[in-house]
C-alpha cells in the first residue's frame, strides 16, 4: 500500500524552480565584472596618486657627452660547411666625446677582432632568432678590451645580412 501511495506523489507534476535567481545572479556577475574592469583600467582602482604620477616623470635633462664612430662595413666568408655565405656586418660605437678620436685610432685592432669573431661562429648561431643579443654582447666586450675600460658605451649593430 506504501508503494501505490509513492507511486501516485511520484507521478503528480513536479513544481517548476524559477530561473530567475540564476538570471540575476549571472547579471550581476557581469556587471561587477565590468565594473572592476573599467575602475582598473581607467585608473580609479590602483592608479597612481598625483603626486607619485609627476615623481615618476623625470625631467628632461640633457643628453649626455657622447660620440658615435662607425665601423667600417666587414664582410666575411662563413666558410665550406655553410655553403660559403657571407656576412655582412656594419655597426657604430657608442663612445665618450673625449676619447672619440683614440676608438678611430684604434679602428684596425677593433676591425681585427671583430673579423675574427665573426668568422668563428657558425651559420646556426647566426640563425637563431636570440642570436642577435648574444652576438652584440661578445662583440661589444672584445672591443672594449681591444679599447680599453670605459671608453665604448655601446655597440650598435645597424646592418647584420647573411647572404
Amino acid at each position: 500500500m506504501v508503494n501505490t501511495a509513492e507511486a501516485a506523489l511520484d507521478a503528480g507534476p513536479k513544481p517548476k524552480t524559477s530561473k530567475l535567481p540564476l538570471l540575476i545572479g549571472v547579471l550581476l556577475a557581469l556587471l561587477g565584472g565590468a565594473g572592476g574592469f573599467y575602475a582598473t583600467w581607467s585608473g580609479l582602482l590602483f592608479g597612481p596618486t598625483a603626486e607619485s604620477h609627476d615623481a615618476a616623470e623625470p625631467a628632461a635633462g640633457p643628453l649626455p657627452d657622447i660620440a658615435f664612430v662607425a665601423i667600417t662595413p666587414v664582410v666575411v666568408t662563413l666558410g665550406a660547411e655553410a655553403g660559403s655565405r657571407h656576412l655582412k656586418f656594419t655597426a657604430q660605437l657608442e663612445v665618450a666625446k673625449p676619447y672619440a678620436a683614440e676608438v678611430t685610432l684604434l679602428m684596425p685592432r677593433i676591425l681585427d677582432v671583430l673579423n675574427s669573431y665573426l668568422r668563428a661562429i657558425s651559420v646556426a648561431e647566426i640563425e637563431d632568432p636570440s642570436a642577435m643579443a648574444r652576438l652584440r654582447a661578445q662583440m661589444l666586450r672584445r672591443v672594449q678590451i681591444v679599447t680599453g675600460e670605459g671608453r665604448v658605451r655601446d655597440l650598435l649593430i645597424t646592418e647584420f645580412v647573411l647572404d
